[in-house]
């Protein structure tokens, strides 16, 4: 029988287990010092469908040259694609950078607004990088929403959902707004290294207890 949710406690187990792994590129990223809401959101372009592991590093290449949406749009389009190589689709991404970085300039004297809908009419930019951006740049409540989030919480049973996209609308309901910036800084990795897509190390999970096991037929 399993424990009823208490998802507080869980997040604290989680924090305690995750803590000898990397953690999530944005977050680590903000820990060196790229906070701006331009700095975030452009890390989480590079990082679409791209790993942790190579999206640090590419964003810091990146950062060397530009941290500011002149500064970008002064790099040559082809040499920023360039620069991005390593990532996936890195023309599409360079695009959708000098994109975002001309809009801030017209539109909002530089600085990019700290309001989702905004974000999120920005050609390129979707749910999970606007949150994600909002949450670590500005402390703002926000629920980012990747494949490892969709996960986890779909197999502990804690969510019915079928897209990354519905988890975000049901988890907003169900999670209160002062952990929303946690389920991401902290069930990313702790999808990514434990409660993985294959074979999930259940038999040393924090959570077990609570968790549902759905659709788990083999684990470590």
């Amino acid at each position: 029988m399993k424990r009823a949710f208490d998802l507080t406690e869980m997040l604290q187990r989680i924090e305690k287990a995750i803590a000898r792994y990397p953690k999530a590129a944005m977050f680590e990223l903000a820990e060196r010092g790229y906070t701006t809401l331009f700095e975030q959101l452009i890390s989480c372009i590079i990082s679409i469908r791209t790993l942790d592991e190579t999206t640090i590093p590419l964003s810091l290449k990146l950062f060397e040259r530009a941290r500011t949406p002149q500064q970008l749009l002064n790099i040559p389009m082809e040499e920023l694609a360039n620069m991005l190589e390593g990532s996936q689709y890195p023309g599409q991404k360079a695009e959708t950078m000098r994109t975002i970085a001309q809009t801030a300039i017209n539109q909002y004297g530089g600085q990019l607004p700290a309001n989702f809908d905004q974000l999120t009419a920005l050609k390129g930019v979707g749910p999970k990088c606007a949150n994600l951006a909002l949450g670590v740049a500005t402390g703002v409540p926000a629920i980012s929403v990747d494949v490892h989030v969709h996960r986890v919480v779909n197999r502990w049973g804690f969510v019915k959902t079928t897209t990354p996209e519905k988890t975000l609308k049901v988890l907003e309901n169900k999670v209160p707004v002062s952990q929303w910036i946690d389920i991401n800084r902290l069930l990313m990795p702790f999808g990514k290294h434990v409660c993985t897509g294959t074979l999930p190390r259940c038999s040393t999970c924090p959570v077990l207890e609570f968790c549902e096991q759905v659709d788990v037929t083999k684990h470590r």
